[in-house]
């Protein structure tokens, strides 16, 4: 028997591992810097559409796929707890592959809103599956190494793609120029479409059962039950509150750093490429270093800790410095603001019963969903013609605020065995 459950685990492990490490390569290569200049050169070139300026456009283009991510993530959520993950993700793989085609397709600012609309559409649709069945799998209490794991995955392969950029542009040119942003775009699009295909291959049986339910240890006390409950209902809250408003703070910034290094500091496609990729890299690390160090600190000390280094970062950044010192504070912020996401992650899953997984990811998806997405359209406008210090100042006050939440989860959290 245990032999059979180990195998049936590790199947829907290795498949989450494998879909993870597909999709992460190809949106390293389409998504982030190259889709962001791909937009901005199509409003350059027509010398602005709809009356907005490129930022404001980009801006624009990230909250149409927020809207379809937050009109159908919490509908998904919901029916993934009730009629099954597995069925959800094979619905959201028609849409992914839908997306993908389209966005293959797009020569036009419409078609490319088209393409986002649906890409944030198979976001919407199968993030809270994927999270709530991959969560299933694992035995509580014991998540937060393999978390750091996939995060490490996640970022490893997300780096390759910039590395795969610049072997394109050496053969296709190192310029930002529309018809080249498009031919390697593509090499992205048939990866993240491959990604979807195996969405097909989840099955909810290979998922665990008492192991995987939700674990929230307290002090003994004649009032256990009520202290229980009280304690699984703030964790989850305070968590995902804290993600919403640093999903809010990192939507308005993260995508503009493109356009910010071209636009401030004149750097080439491959530059920013070699720069992305270490950051990817850098990142899952540092998720490593993470777990390690939160088995002894604990989880949420060292989120917390990450999180105001990133923070200090990103305000030396705002005031430009020079370029030298500027590439390390941007590979620190982003790798120290995100390697903390397998520990959010372990959490909140330990945190939450089975059957309410669903909605929680669903949650937990809105703050990278809608608010990541539709303050990007906030921070186009904040840049304007390039104003990217007002942008970034807001940004570190929203990830301040942000943090506080993590503070109140200090006594609530325990640390992992």
């Amino acid at each position: 028997m245990k032999k059979k459950l180990k195998s049936i685990v590790t199947n829907n492990v290795k498949l989450a591992f494998l879909f993870t490490g597909v999709q992460s390569f190809g949106r390293g290569v389409w998504m982030g810097n190259i889709l962001s200049l791909y937009i901005v050169l199509f409003s350059e070139k027509a010398n602005g559409i709809f009356g907005l300026t490129s930022n404001e456009l980009l801006g624009v283009t990230s909250g149409i796929t927020g809207i379809a991510m937050t009109a159908l993530v919490f509908p998904s959520g919901a029916m993934a707890d009730k009629f099954g993950r597995d069925i959800m993700l094979k619905i959201s793989a028609f849409v992914g592959i839908i997306a993908m085609v389209s966005l293959a397709f797009s020569n036009s600012i419409i078609l490319i809103f088209i393409a986002m609309f649906l890409w944030g559409a198979f976001q919407g649709l199968s993030r809270p599956a994927f999270e709530s069945i991959f969560a299933d799998s694992l035995p509580s209490g014991k998540r937060s190494r393999t978390y750091a794991n996939l995060h490490l995955l996640d970022q490893g392969a997300m780096s390759i793609g910039p590395l795969m950029n610049v072997a394109l542009f050496i053969y296709l040119g190192d310029e930002w120029d529309i018809d080249i942003l498009r031919s390697v775009m593509l090499v992205g699009v048939v990866f993240s479409l491959l990604s979807a295909v195996l969405l097909f291959f989840f099955k909810d049986d290979r998922s665990l059962g008492e192991e995987s339910e939700s674990v929230v240890e307290i002090p003994e006390s004649d009032d256990v039950d009520t202290k229980l409950s009280e304690r699984r209902k703030k964790i989850p809250i305070l968590l995902v509150s804290s993600n919403l408003i640093i999903g809010m703070g990192a939507g308005m910034t993260v995508k503009f750093f493109p356009v910010f290094f071209r636009a401030i500091y004149d750097m080439k496609p491959i530059s920013v490429q070699y720069v992305m990729a270490v950051t990817f890299i850098v990142t899952g690390v540092f998720g490593i270093i993470a777990q390690r160090f939160s088995m002894s600190k604990g989880r949420v000390e060292i989120m917390l800790a990450f999180k105001v280094l990133a923070i200090i970062c990103l305000v030396v950044i705002a005031f430009y410095p020079p370029l030298i010192i500027l590439l390390p504070l941007f590979v620190l912020r982003g790798s120290l603001m995100n390697a903390a996401q397998p520990l959010s992650r372990s959490i909140l899953m330990d945190a939450v019963p089975k059957k309410n997984r669903g909605k929680w990811n669903s949650a937990e998806t809105i703050s990278w969903g809608l608010f990541w997405n539709a303050s990007a359209v906030l921070g186009g406008f904040l840049i304007g013609d390039n104003n990217f210090q007002l942008c970034f100042i807001v940004t570190a006050i929203v990830y301040t605020v942000g943090a506080l939440p993590v503070i109140l989860l200090i006594p609530l959290v325990n640390k992992e065995i």
